[in-house]
């Protein structure tokens, strides 16, 4: 296993302080500045587990109210607000410097049969045929404020590939629609909360970055245009996860306006077997020129 995949795990392997009281590591995630929004939700998440042993996840509802500070641990305090026949529900408050940055309500569900439908998944390149994120970034770096390099280029421990790349710093309007590729080989053998949890995460990579595409519009572009923040995440589980594997995450953005981008995901399998959908609004504000 290697060592970012360890740091990624140990976070999630969060601590239990009291019965419905948890600590989280709020350093070591996918960003270094602020706690990256799929780290808290994927540490709620595993709080709400550590009190719901018999069913797994269906839904979750997570509203982002505040940036999270890496440098101190984040409290998770539990609210059991129902545990039913079928489904049992939690609420879920992150809590630093006294305040909440992010609360979650959960609904976990007993496994069921039922009828089964979906849409296929959509006909892209496969991910053999794709670079990778570091691959893509060591072509980029020159671009970057050399201060930052040496995070710009950190190796993650999930692996991306994204199917149609823009331009870092200096992109064109481009489709919402933008797909990628994921995985996390060291997943295998984990809990099938732990692979919820792993997804957790990973769903909010990329996907604001869908409101972007069409307003030629990156993070990195050469003239800071924009400010954005995740506000709110909503997912859903439809099947077993071994996110060891390879999975399409595909995304759009049908609506961009205010202020906002709304956001949607459908995660894949590689065989086309659809395992997750994902909904999301974030600030997507205009930078006004100095």
């Amino acid at each position: 296993m290697n060592d970012e995949a360890t740091i990624l795990l140990d976070l999630l392997d969060i601590e239990r302080l009291e019965d419905d009281l948890f600590r989280g590591i709020g350093s070591g995630g996918e960003t270094s500045q602020r706690i990256f929004g799929g780290h808290v939700i994927a540490q709620a998440l595993a709080a709400a587990y550590g009190t719901v042993p018999d069913r797994l996840c269906h839904s979750l509802h997570a509203y982002f109210m505040r940036p999270g500070d890496p440098s101190i641990p984040v409290i998770y305090q539990v609210d059991r607000a129902r545990d039913g026949g079928s489904f049992t529900t939690r609420r879920v408050v992150a809590i630093q410097h006294g305040h909440q940055i992010l609360n979650m309500s959960a609904s976990f569900h007993v496994d069921e049969d039922g009828w089964n439908y979906q849409h296929p998944m959509p006909k892209v390149a496969g991910p053999d045929t794709l670079l990778g994120r570091e691959e893509f970034r060591a072509q980029h770096v020159d671009g970057i404020d050399p201060k930052h390099r040496k995070d710009f280029l950190r190796v993650r421990p999930i692996e991306m590939r994204e199917v149609d790349p823009r331009d870092l710093f200096d992109p064109t309007p481009a489709s919402d629609v933008n797909h990628m590729w994921f995985r996390m080989a060291d997943a295998a053998g984990t809990s099938p909360q732990m692979q919820h949890c792993l997804l957790a995460y990973a769903s909010d990579m990329n996907l604001l970055g869908s409101s972007l595409r069409p307003h030629g519009v990156t993070w990195f572009s050469k003239i800071p245009q924009v400010m954005t923040a995740s506000l709110d995440h909503a997912m859903w589980f439809h099947g077993p996860i071994n996110f060891e594997n390879w999975h399409l995450y595909s995304m759009d953005a049908p609506f961009t306006g205010r202020a906002r981008g709304f956001n949607r995901g459908s995660i894949y399998t590689e065989d086309g077997v659809l395992v997750a959908s994902i909904a999301q609004e974030g600030l997507v504000r205009p930078l006004k020129p100095k």
